[in-house]
């Protein structure tokens, strides 16, 4: 891809795609709260926990069916490892580095609106 103005380097397609595929993976509501259940651990545990599709499910109040969905798409990003003990699955965060870059970006878009930096969200069709 190359730059309209020549000011910003250019990335190869690939790294273009990934970057629009993760974006449009994480930025569903759903997906983005499994990313912060997986990242949140107890105040005596310092490891990031494991849960399971249930416990997942339960946490966000998600039908098990709708968070193994979810589940696989963030799979697919190589977000989350999984593994299997008897007929359970058991999911942990794979890369903590991006995942926390991308829930800094989410407190920093919380901080801005908060502070009234950043207009609230408007209807699609107003303004037409």
């Amino acid at each position: 891809m190359t730059s309209p103005t020549g000011d910003i380097p250019a990335r190869p397609e690939e790294i273009e795609q990934f970057i629009d595929h993760f974006l449009s993976t994480v930025c569903d509501g759903s997906r983005r709260h499994i990313l912060e259940c997986l990242s949140i651990s107890s105040e005596h545990v310092t490891n990031l926990p494991e849960r399971s599709v249930g416990e997942i499910a339960a946490h966000l109040g998600l039908a098990t069916s709708t968070t193994s969905e979810h589940l696989k798409e963030l799979l697919q990003l190589h977000l989350l490892v999984a593994r299997k003990e008897g007929k359970k699955t058991y999911y942990r965060l794979r890369n903590q580095e991006l995942v926390q870059a991308f829930h800094d970006m989410i407190t920093s878009l919380e901080d801005h609106y908060q502070r009234g930096i950043l207009p609230p969200s408007t209807p699609a069709n107003e303004g037409d």
